[in-house]
């Protein structure tokens, strides 16, 4: 059975570094993060503020945190200050059997544990904006949809629409009342269509850190199909945040020949911040043959990953996807 956490009235947030912390030059977020969310109640755990060695600290440490966190009655939902690099590390330490139903939100290397939550336990996990991307004076229209949508209730629906602009180029050093610098038209696109709809249960993440769950216990997607949604088509949201188009492209490959795009209605994909060809070969390549292959509808350009801002896609909800003419809605029931 699937297990929709909820947010309700003034909730406490429990910040934990399961993959990486803040460095010390980056320590004003805290009181900006505190500024925005006066009215509720922060915990901030050490790892938060601890970075060495490309992780806040070591794996049991950063394990134990988020157990913690996650066994608490007093914390509603957990919300990592970024993501990083080494999150795979802690994978099989997380004590999936004492978790309670609570939200962890986040994206980047955190939808690695978002994802093995997900496929283990059947908790719904939330894919969106990290605690970082919310210290601004406010959150543009699309990032504040977190709070909306996490406070949907069983048996609810919750919609959101693509964003009218999005952040071409990242530039922390001159950060908006929003954080973002939202300076570019946003566009969905589809793979040889004009239009498309497409419905079924959503699970995703990126792609450079996800794919290393393949071949482990912690995602088996076949399992989790039988036990959790009744083998529902599944939609793949993804997001490529590194990877050049032939990495891409066996990456996609891989979780393709591990059955993971078995029963699937369709794909979704962030916008990407690699541009480069390998020998003429592109992303906008990859798309194609993916849709190509799988015979399925191939999104691309969504709302999703490290080009801000976001939606928040809940792991596990049943989603209705449309595009047309370049704008996107995501309907979500959580059913």
């Amino acid at each position: 059975m699937i297990k929709y956490p909820i947010l309700e009235g003034n909730f406490t947030i429990g910040v934990t570094a399961p993959s990486s912390g803040l460095t010390e030059t980056m320590y004003g977020y805290i009181h900006d993060i505190k500024k925005r969310f006066s009215n509720h109640e922060i915990n901030i755990a050490p790892t938060t503020l601890m970075q060495h060695k490309a992780k806040s600290t070591e794996a049991d440490v950063r394990a134990s945190e988020l157990n913690a966190f996650f066994k608490d009655h007093t914390t509603n939902i957990i919300i990592p200050p970024f993501g990083g690099e080494l999150a795979l590390e802690i994978i099989n330490k997380i004590d999936y059997r004492q978790l309670r139903t609570k939200w962890l939100l986040g994206y980047s290397d955190i939808s690695t544990i978002l994802l093995a939550i997900t496929l283990k336990t059947g908790i719904a996990t939330a894919h969106g904006p990290n605690l970082v991307d919310l210290r601004g004076v406010y959150s543009d229209s699309t990032t504040d949809m977190w709070t909306k949508v996490l406070k949907t209730k069983t048996d609810g629906e919750v919609i959101q629409c693509s964003s009218e602009k999005y952040q071409s180029k990242w530039d922390h050093n001159n950060p908006t009342e929003c954080v973002f610098n939202l300076d570019s038209p946003t566009e969905w696109k589809v793979v040889n269509e004009d239009e498309v709809q497409i419905e079924g249960r959503l699970l995703g993440g990126c792609t450079d850190v996800i794919h290393h769950l393949i071949g482990t216990p912690f995602g088996d997607v076949n399992k989790f199909r039988e036990t959790f949604i009744n083998n529902d088509a599944v939609i793949w949201y993804l997001e490529n945040c590194e990877a050049n188009s032939t990495e891409f492209r066996r990456t996609l490959l891989q979780m393709q020949l591990a059955g993971w795009f078995d029963n699937c209605s369709g794909l979704l994909f962030g916008r990407t911040r690699v541009v480069d060809d390998v020998e003429g070969y592109t992303i906008d390549d990859v798309y194609k043959d993916l849709a190509e292959e799988l015979k399925m509808p191939v999104i691309y350009d969504i709302d999703c990953g490290h080009m801000p801002p976001q939606m928040t896609f809940i792991n596990d909800a049943y989603a209705i996807v449309e595009c047309k003419n370049g704008n996107g809605k995501l309907t979500q029931r959580f059913i």
